[in-house]
C-alpha cells in the first residue's frame, strides 16, 4: 500500500521557565518537538521538501503519482509552496522525473538513485513517476 508522510521539520526547540509564586523557583521544560534532520527520507522513497536543503514540509512515495493534488495520495502543501529540494532514496536503481502538471505533463527534472539537492527552479510539482534513468 502506497504511504505519504508529510513531516514539519523547521520546528525550533522550545523551551519555557515557569514561575512558582511565592517560591522564586524556576523550572524548564523540555522541548516541545527537535528539529528533524535534514533530508530525512525513507528508504525506498522520493522525498520532496519545501525549503532548501532538505528542510520544512515533506512529502514522500514509494511508487509512481500523476495527481498530488488529487489522486489517493495527496501533498497538502504542494498547491501553495514550491518545492525547493528532493532526495532519491530508493532502493530499485531508478530515477525519479518530477513534473509541474499532473499526469506527468510539463517535466521539470529528475533525480537518480543516491542524490538530493536543491532544486534550481521555483515551481510547484504536481506528478512524478520512477523511470530506468534520465
Amino acid at each position: 500500500m502506497k504511504r505519504v508522510r508529510a513531516l514539519r521539520t523547521k520546528a525550533g526547540l522550545v523551551t519555557g521557565v515557569t514561575l512558582f509564586a511565592g517560591l522564586g523557583l524556576g523550572v524548564t521544560s523540555a522541548p516541545a518537538q527537535a528539529q528533524a534532520r535534514a533530508y530525512s527520507c525513507p528508504s525506498g522513497d522520493i522525498c520532496f521538501y519545501s525549503g532548501d536543503d532538505g528542510t520544512g514540509d515533506r512529502c514522500n512515495w514509494d511508487a509512481n503519482d500523476a495527481d498530488w493534488r488529487n489522486g489517493a495520495i495527496r501533498c497538502s502543501w504542494s498547491a501553495d509552496k514550491n518545492v525547493r529540494s528532493v532526495y532519491n532514496n530508493g532502493t530499485s536503481g531508478m530515477a525519479v522525473v518530477y513534473y509541474s502538471g499532473a499526469n506527468y505533463e510539463t517535466r521539470k527534472g529528475c533525480t537518480t538513485k543516491g542524490k538530493k539537492g536543491n532544486l534550481a527552479g521555483t515551481y510547484k510539482l504536481r506528478s512524478h513517476k520512477w523511470v530506468s534513468s534520465c
